[in-house]
């Protein structure tokens, strides 16, 4: 990914005229990505950390770029590596010739990795199964340049700083040390290395295995930033939802949420002002590893949203924590606005390069303050207790006041975005890369830039936010569905454009109010929020499963058939699982299952391809060009709306809605019966466990909480 000059969003990648290679993105489709936020190690497939982003991580910081072990003169042969769940992965490997006299191998090396908060664990055994006595030095040799995360993205990482040799008390006393501008970091072993040489970061060790023995050592690596943790680490005992257990009869689907909630369970942060408000741990979803490991208004609201049918704790406590950091005053280097909710936290500004630079605290987004009133909304129809709702409506009301300035500001009357520092995001909505939006011929759209999805937003929010003031007894719901029914009635006779194949929405409106005509994966953020008619709607179900958007392992992001078509593309032809996911909610949404069911199959399918754990985006080939879907070289892995999209599809294909207050919870199988006969328990409406069984002959069986009434229609 281009980093060379001004990078358009900090999601995505820049546009630059030439390249060089230490300008590169790293790439990270083959690496093993262990997690446990704030940190996580990204290594190589054979479990070595040594170039690229590989690294043990914490808060944004490189804590180690390198570890590795060799035995002296003796070739280490990788045999199987990889996860074993969210925060721990092992590697094998053969110490070729050592102790054989057979063909068959000898001498091996586990190597077992454990990564907790702040804290990561490397232990290495060696066995002898042979029938001779061996001996050999093994070496581990670590190095960090205690890289910020922006410099290690761009790559342009420092030079290595020297390691110091550090003493202290207890087993593994003596080790390594490193650190700079108040982040430290220590490596110790157990038993003590034989030699320990520093600065060159070398832990060496005499192994002497006779046969049938076992030699094992444990390195300890632990790093602290100062002023400590930004976001600290969720308690590990304290989840905030209900964890699923999906059983049917398409095994790709029970391993894919299983891994997804594995994955998002890793992924939780604490927002350290929780007790100002709540007494409690407010807790939310980073948005992704490695780039990614920290609080974003939309992703983390996202995530949330997908995972109501588990609980609506998550929700509650990123609802808090982003009202926390509402804006209070309008202040242009940070594009904070009064009532606007944030785009992204840091530790400290990220300076990417001369033209782009973000604020530690950057509101550069239109959608998150929209898609902050409907995720209350929908939590408050889940069972989010009425108190806990009523707390958070003063804050509901100034984001609605910050849509209608917003939305008044424009003559036409929507909400549009414009970069007004010159150096933050081009382009602030999901696709937020600088070549995201253009038009049918290729061009590139000029802002200010009015997004169709966003319009879909504001809508859905309008609405919502009128059902919650009417439902509270406060003023101005009914103002708020007028405004809403103008919204749509605008966006029909402005955004709706026409090609051969019959009219779409164009994907946005540019600075002249001119339609933005490409054919996008945007279809699918309009179903079902109620900004179209049933004609509009099957108009959009139609086109989302035809073959230029749905490439059978999902959406491209972009029509196939559109100028600058790029499978690699970040936003312009690539495939995001979210973004699948939120079309496969709303054809279930709109009436249309079996197109739902073509998009779910495909992302099944591609899950199937990256073991369970899809990545934030991957490439947009299609199943036509194989049966595996390629990666996007350098996208998060994990990423918390593409985890938490495996749980939104099983809540489409069951067709499971929740007015908790209405007394009711809908189970209607839209699509479902294709992986029945199927049983999920675990999930949660009103505070209270739901299981659901369906029978392959389409029977359906639900135990739902006391006080609910079941609707299967």
């Amino acid at each position: 990914m281009d980093t060379t000059v001004k990078a358009l969003d900090t999601n995505g990648p820049a546009t630059a005229a030439t390249l060089v290679a230490t300008d590169l993105q790293p790439f990270l489709h083959d690496a093993v990505v262990t997690l446990y936020a704030p940190s996580f190690v990204i290594s190589r497939p054979d479990g070595q950390l040594g170039g690229g982003a590989d690294g043990f991580y914490h808060g944004d910081s490189r804590a180690l770029s390198h570890l590795t072990v060799t035995a002296g003169p003796i070739a280490l042969a990788p045999v199987v590596g990889g996860l074993r769940g969210a925060d721990r992965a092992d590697f094998r490997a053969i110490l070729r010739g050592l102790g054989e006299v057979t063909p068959d191998p000898a001498v091996a090396l586990n190597r077992r990795r454990t990564v907790a908060s702040g804290r990561l664990e490397e232990s290495f055994e060696v066995t002898n199964a042979g029938t001779q006595r061996v001996g050999f030095r093994l070496t581990v040799t670590a190095g960090t340049d205690l890289a910020p995360m922006e410099r290690v993205k761009t790559g342009h990482a420092p030079d290595p700083v020297p390691a110091r040799e550090e003493g202290g008390a207890g087993p593994g006393g003596s080790g390594l040390a490193w650190s700079r501008d108040g982040f430290a970091v220590r490596l110790v072993s157990e038993p003590a290395p034989d030699a320990l040489e520093a600065p060159e970061g070398r832990l060496s060790f005499d192994v002497e295995l006779a046969p049938g023995a076992s030699w094992t050592a444990t390195l300890r690596c632990t790093a602290a930033h100062a002023d400590g943790d930004q976001f600290p680490a969720a308690p590990a005992d304290a989840v905030p939802w209900r964890t699923p257990a999906l059983r049917s009869a398409d095994r790709r689907f029970d391993q894919w949420l299983d891994q997804s909630v594995a994955d998002a369970d890793r992924l939780r942060l604490v927002d350290p002002r929780s007790a100002e408000g709540t007494g409690g741990v407010d807790q939310f979803l980073a948005a992704g590893a490695p780039w990614f490991l920290t609080l974003f208004g939309r992703d983390s609201l996202w995530a949330a949203r997908m995972l109501l049918p588990l609980g609506t704790e998550l929700a509650a406590g990123t609802l808090r924590t982003l009202a926390r950091r509402q804006g209070a005053v309008a202040d242009p280097d940070t594009e904070e606005q009064p009532g606007k909710i944030l785009h992204e936290v840091r530790r400290s500004t990220q300076n990417f390069n001369e033209a782009f630079a973000v604020p530690p605290v950057y509101y550069g987004t239109v959608d998150a303050t929209p898609l902050w009133i409907t995720l209350l909304h929908d939590s408050w129809r889940w069972g989010l207790a009425p108190e806990q709702v009523e707390q958070l409506l003063p804050h509901t009301e100034s984001a609605l006041a910050w849509i209608r300035d917003q939305a008044a500001e424009a003559d036409d009357g929507f909400l549009r975005y414009v970069d007004r520092t010159g150096r933050g995001l081009a382009n602030q909505g999901w696709k937020d890369s600088g070549d995201a939006i253009r038009h049918r011929d290729g061009r590139l759209a000029d802002p200010p830039i009015a997004l169709c999805e966003v319009q879909a937003y504001a809508y859905e929010a309008a609405r919502g936010g009128a059902a919650l003031l009417r439902a509270f007894g406060r003023p101005g719901a009914d103002v708020w569905e007028e405004w809403a029914e103008g919204l749509a009635t605008r966006f029909r006779k402005r955004f709706w454009v026409e090609d051969a194949r019959g009219a779409y929405p164009a994907v946005a409106l540019d600075r002249d109010g001119r339609p933005v005509d490409s054919v996008t994966s945007g279809f699918g953020h309009l179903l079902g929020t109620g900004l179209l008619n049933q004609e509009e709607s099957a108009a959009l179900a139609a086109r989302l499963t035809g073959p230029d958007l749905d490439s059978g392992h999902g959406l491209r992001t972009l029509s196939s058939d559109s100028v600058g078509f790029n499978p690699y593309g970040y936003h312009i032809g690539s495939i995001w699982p979210h973004d699948t996911a939120i079309a496969v909610h709303g054809l279930v949404r709109a009436g249309f299952p079996d197109a739902a069911a073509s998009l779910a199959a495909g992302l099944l399918t591609a899950s199937a391809g990256f073991a369970g754990r899809l990545p934030e985006l991957f490439a947009g080939h299609g199943a036509e060009a194989g049966p595996r879907p390629a990666p996007y070289p350098a996208s998060c892995r994990p990423q918390a709306w593409a985890a938490a999209s495996s749980v939104l599809v099983l809540r489409s294909a069951l067709g499971l809605d929740a007015d908790v207050p209405g007394g009711t919870v809908t189970v209607a199988p839209a699509f479902a019966g294709a992986y029945a006969p199927l049983t999920v328990t675990g999930l949660q409406v009103g505070g209270a466990g739901l299981d659901i069984a369906l029978a392959a002959d389409g029977t359906v069986n639900t135990t739902a909480p006391e006080g609910l009434t079941v609707v299967s229609a």
